[in-house]
């Protein structure tokens, strides 16, 4: 029911605000909020939801209440702007959190938003998040690391970016400067002694939970409770925006509402936008964003072609994939239709679900003669998380089709085989395209007889950008306190700078050993008859057993059959048509030498310890142990904001098990009607269960 309030009753109230008198009256205080809604059209729904609000804050403080200051607050959709727009240099944040104009960049608001019926207040970081305690689905704790892991990668980003624009980025309990290497700390202090001879004007610096004129754009496309990008505006510096978007109404209130309460609306705007068509928008050179961070349900995959466009040139873009049932090979199809690559079941592939999606994100930026270069990449617990940058250049995607390789995997052995795509020459300074040759495998693998799977493409470049890793290593372990996680992140960063840059996906010992039915040969021992071969090694961070070489598969089969002699096998119980057989069966070339050498125990493993498993990040407290009993992603939210069903979770409960503890007893079946009994076709009537055909078996019996 629309209408419009009678001219006598605005003039009234009107004439109590001009004279103070609704500083002492409640009701009246409630009335001169509604002042601005009795000009134009009103709903029920509206004028219940202003009063409700009016009334809370003016009956509890009794504070008299002032129109809104800044003119770009947008007030819409309970406070949540539906259209975002980007914010320029020197101007307001626009969107749906208002600036308060006491708060400074640098004192933080106090927290003013109270805790609705039924929130909790998570506290990760340096943020307090309202969760509502019925929605389990928006928070997830073993998530801690992916986020304490983005914002040191953010962090070492924004400070190579904001040097470029001549601004110093500060960190809470950090050096003043974490040094690499000798080489940069005397070019700064050169640098240094310049500025100072010269008279230039001391160098900007840019702090936590500053607004910076000149600093990043950052984008969370699917922010949900907005933890992310609230932990980016508390603990990143050099920021200029941050928009947390998600396309359900509730969330972007909620978002609201945690921006407000950790007091960083003036770094922190909220946006309810599809996130592809949010993207797709900001598509223009001059509003593109420095940093997108997709963290999906599921697959990234509808958002990637928005994404690598949204992107500004030499900006980061974070990607998380836990779809990993189909990126491990579970399901090829569907891989390929979401991701353009064909996944195999493999041991490898943890380290090939992250060459998969390094894959689709260079398709689809080639398209818009775009290029990918990864800073990091890895797989954790049921996720992979990529980060990469995205450049634009012609002359660059044209090495696009070199970068991506087949994979030929032997379904006895495990052995494998890359196929480039293409093939690239250099002559001087001229570089020659052409078609790659090949297979490089035959009809039959020649180590086992089998036949190969055929799978990708996946990308065959390296994986990390080390010297950026580095750097971000170096500024975690120097701020130990900065993160909780930063033990587990040094451990994981210091692996990641061992592995091998130019040597795709690895093999595994206890595949290996399981292959030919031996005992399993020492970690240390395999990797120093690889070294005394001549051959380069290192480990995984993607497998706690893996191995990562340029030796070819000829010479670990070699590696095997030296130590399967010292350590036989019944080879009379074999099949003569199993790998085992055939490889068994082939004198070895190579007469490996197990001696331990110094430098097959690589520095992370010395660091950490060995542990009983051969694996320093499985067997120690770098790798916590799962902080409750089902680690995983949880399930999807629903359009209502309920959280997971409790019927959801009986069923779950009931499905657990199931094979192993069968109940034969029919009195313990399920006792509700048959399909026939709902169709009115059950002869049984009223006696109807869903146990009777089984009655009726043992009758016959």
């Amino acid at each position: 029911m629309k209408g419009k309030i009678p001219g006598v009753f605005v003039m009234l109230v009107f004439g109590a605000t001009q004279t103070g008198v609704t500083e002492k009256c409640p009701m009246l205080i409630i009335t001169a909020r509604l002042l601005p809604l009795l000009t134009v059209p009103f709903t029920h729904q509206r004028i219940q939801r202003t009063v409700g609000s009016v009334a809370y804050r003016g009956l509890r403080t009794m504070e008299p209440l002032r129109a809104p200051q800044d003119p770009h607050v947008n007030t819409t959709l309970s406070g949540v702007d539906t259209k975002p727009q980007p914010p320029t240099s020197g101007a307001p944040m626009e969107g749906l959190n208002p600036s308060p104009a006491a708060a400074t960049p640098d004192q933080e608001m106090p927290p003013t938003t109270g805790l609705l019926p039924g929130e909790t207040v998570v506290r990760e970081g340096k943020a307090a998040i309202l969760f509502p305690s019925a929605n389990e689905v928006f928070y997830n704790p073993v998530q801690e690391f992916n986020r304490d892991l983005t914002c040191a990668v953010v962090t070492e980003f924004a400070r190579e970016q904001m040097a470029r624009r001549g601004v110093k980025v500060v960190v809470p309990g950090e050096k003043e400067r974490v040094v690499v290497n000798l080489a940069d700390e005397k070019k700064e202090e050169t640098e240094m002694q310049t500025g100072e001879e010269g008279g230039e004007e001391p160098v900007v610096t840019a702090s936590v939970g500053e607004r910076c004129k000149n600093g990043l754009r950052v984008l969370e496309g699917l922010a949900a409770s907005g933890l992310r990008s609230v932990r980016f505006a508390l603990e990143v510096p050099g920021l200029r925006s941050v928009t947390a978007n998600d396309f359900s109404a509730k969330a972007a209130a909620l978002i609201a509402r945690n921006a407000q309460h950790n007091g960083v609306t003036h770094l922190l705007q909220a946006s309810q936008r599809d996130a592809s068509m949010l993207m797709y928008e900001m598509r223009g050179k001059k509003d593109r964003y420095d940093v997108i961070d997709l963290d999906p349900y599921g697959s990234p995959a509808p958002f990637l072609d928005a994404a690598v466009q949204a992107v500004g040139e030499g900006g980061l873009l974070c990607v998380t994939c836990t779809d990993m049932a189909v990126m491990a090979g579970n399901s090829g199809e569907t891989c390929y239709s979401k991701y353009g690559s064909v996944s195999i079941k493999a041991k490898y592939c943890h380290e090939m679900a992250l060459r998969i999606i390094l894959h689709s994100l260079d398709q689809r930026a080639g398209v818009y003669q775009r290029y990918i270069h990864p800073l990091l990449c890895v797989s954790v617990d049921f996720y992979i998380r990529v980060f990469v940058r995205v450049h634009t250049g012609q002359a660059m995607v044209k090495n696009s089709a070199s970068k991506q390789a087949l994979v030929y995997n032997c379904v006895g052995c495990g052995s494998f085989h890359l196929q480039r795509l293409g093939k690239r020459t250099t002559q001087g300074n001229h570089i020659k395209y052409s078609a790659a040759t090949g297979p490089p495998v035959g009809a039959e693998c020649e180590h086992c007889g089998h036949r190969h799977q055929l799978g990708g493409p996946i990308w065959g470049e390296a994986l990390h950008d080390v010297s950026f890793v580095q750097k971000v290593l170096s500024a975690v372990s120097g701020n130990p306190s900065r993160f909780g996680t930063a033990r587990r992140i040094e451990g994981m960063l210091s692996m990641v700078t061992e592995e091998l840059e130019d040597v795709p996906l690895y093999y595994t010992v206890d595949n290996l050993s399981s292959t030919i039915h031996c005992s399993t040969p020492p970690l240390l021992q395999f990797r120093s008859a690889l070294l005394h071969a001549g051959h380069r090694v290192s480990l995984s961070h993607a497998c706690k057993n893996a191995l990562k070489t340029d030796a070819p598969p000829r010479v670990l089969w070699d590696v095997m059959r030296c130590w399967e002699k010292s350590n036989p096998v019944k080879r009379d119980r074999l099949s003569e048509s199993s790998p085992a057989h055939h490889i068994l069966n082939t004198e070895p070339i190579l007469q490996a030498c197990f001696d331990v050498r110094e430098d097959a125990n690589p520095q992370s493993r010395r660091r950490w310890g060995p542990g009983p498993c051969q694996c320093s990040l499985i067997n120690t407290k770098v790798l916590d142990p799962n902080p409750k009993p089902q680690l995983g992603a949880k399930a999807r939210a629903n359009a209502g904001g309920g959280g997971i069903s409790s019927d959801l979770e009986d069923r779950r409960k009931q499905g657990q098990n199931k094979r192993k503890n069968q109940i034969t007893d029919a009195t313990q079946l399920k006792s509700f009607p048959c399909k026939r009994f709902r169709k009115g076709k059950c002869t049984h009537g009223e006696k109807c269960c869903y146990s009777h055909d089984l009655e009726q078996t043992d009758q016959m019996e």
